[in-house]
């Protein structure tokens, strides 16, 4: 069982910040990436680089905190996640070149992963049942601004003071939640240790314990291809939008469409969940996945070609995915609530790399309309609706329900 907490008047509040920032810190510079082939003399592969180092080791570092806090404790964990965060912006900031960049953002995104896998683990700790998820489908709202609200006061500041300026607000924004998990985070009530035992023994250990779960599989299953879905979405509408005539400044507004329903849908999930339950809630939103994509597929076909023919279908699937992630992502960590850092760290590694596919796939066929994209799309969601299936044979199986026991 989980340890609620009395509620803290600003828990909620601080947790949602200690999730966001990450992607907070991630999206900033974004705008400034096309002047630093320019600004550094090198090419834009290398540019790329940028994102793709702070990606891996966001991804990475959330598979070392999410143990380690099981076993020492949380909030130590999030503040030495934080420190490096700070250093590493501010490093970014200072960096004479792409290289040193390079190496400086990967050292932000090994600090920002403490605040994502973490937080989830604190979601797991202080709250239970449907209020859980709850937190759960804030956390997405709030996800969900941050790659728009990133953007677009990361070009702002570029324009203003250049791009150094974004790494200064990541490095003050550090310091905030620094300040803000010492003053205002409860500490976690960690795992005894085992004195004949060693760290690294027991984070295999945990992996291996929550690899043989088949409900934990099922959910990081139905997770990680809904992340695909996105990242599928987030990779090719620019290309799609382009072949329409819509460009660079008018791109980011169209897919921000995308991302407000997906906080709409994170909002109806929070009142919906304690009436609907986990099961009919999750298979809603993949019926309107699944309608949202027909529905894209459709307009292509009778030879609807427009910039609103295919955003306004897709805002259903982000309304669905706000029915899929929350009760998924609450119940990924309480499968076995003693493993819960553990779990998270799973769990956020693999929405990167599937994410990270999900790009890829995208490159490897044209986009000259969304025909290909809306397969794509299919596919994915297809996997999902698959993997949702395995989850509820796991637990008619025999295995007990994350949120009924631990």
């Amino acid at each position: 069982m989980s340890h609620a907490l009395p509620p803290h008047r600003f828990l909620i509040p601080n947790l949602l910040g200690q999730m966001a920032f990450g992607l907070i810190a991630m999206t900033l510079s974004i705008p400034s990436m096309q002047e630093w082939g320019a600004i550094f003399g090198e090419d834009q592969p290398t540019v790329q680089m940028t994102l793709s180092a702070y990606l891996l080791l966001y991804g990475t570092a959330q598979l070392i905190y999410g143990p380690l806090s099981d076993r020492y404790g949380r909030k130590r964990l999030l503040m030495l996640g934080l420190i490096l965060a700070g250093v590493g912006s501010a490093l970014a900031a200072l960096a004479p070149s792409l290289p040193l960049l390079i190496a400086a953002r990967a050292l932000q995104g090994a600090g920002c992963a403490a605040g994502m896998v973490l937080g989830r683990a604190m979601v797991q700790d202080f709250f239970d049942g449907p209020e859980r998820t709850r937190v759960m489908a804030y956390t997405g709202m709030a996800m969900g601004l941050c790659p728009p609200l990133g953007t677009i006061i990361g070009g702002q500041i570029h324009v203003s003071v250049g791009w150094q300026g974004n790494f200064v607000l990541s490095a003050l924004l550090a310091l905030v939640m620094l300040l803000a998990a010492w003053r205002g985070l409860p500490v976690h009530r960690k795992q005894p240790i085992r004195v004949d035992s060693h760290w690294l023994s027991e984070m295999l250990a945990a992996y291996r314990q929550l690899l043989r779960a088949p409900i934990f599989l099922g959910y990081i299953g139905v997770i990680g291809m809904s992340t695909a879905v996105f990242y599928v979405f987030l990779g090719g509408a620019p290309i799609v939008l382009g072949s329409y005539g819509v460009g660079p400044d008018g791109i980011g507004w169209y897919i921000a469409a995308i991302p407000l329903a997906y906080i709409f849908g994170n909002y109806a999930t929070s009142h919906l969940i304690h009436r609907l339950g986990e099961p009919l809630t999750m298979t809603i939103g993949q019926g309107l996945a699944l309608a949202s994509i027909g529905l894209l597929l459709w307009l292509s076909f009778i030879g609807i070609h427009t910039p609103l023919a295919f955003t306004l279908p897709l805002m259903l699937l982000g309304i669905g995915h706000g029915f899929i992630m929350p009760p998924s992502l609450a119940s990924t960590v309480s499968v076995i609530p003693a493993l819960a850092g553990a779990a998270a760290a799973v769990a956020g590694l693999l929405q990167q790399l599937m994410g990270a596919i999900g790009g890829l796939v995208v490159g490897l066929v044209p986009h000259e309309g969304t025909t290909n994209l809306g397969w794509m799309l299919l596919g994915f969601t297809l996997l999902a609706i698959i993997m949702q299936l395995l989850l509820r044979h796991a637990q008619v199986a025999g295995a007990v329900h994350p949120g009924e026991t631990s």
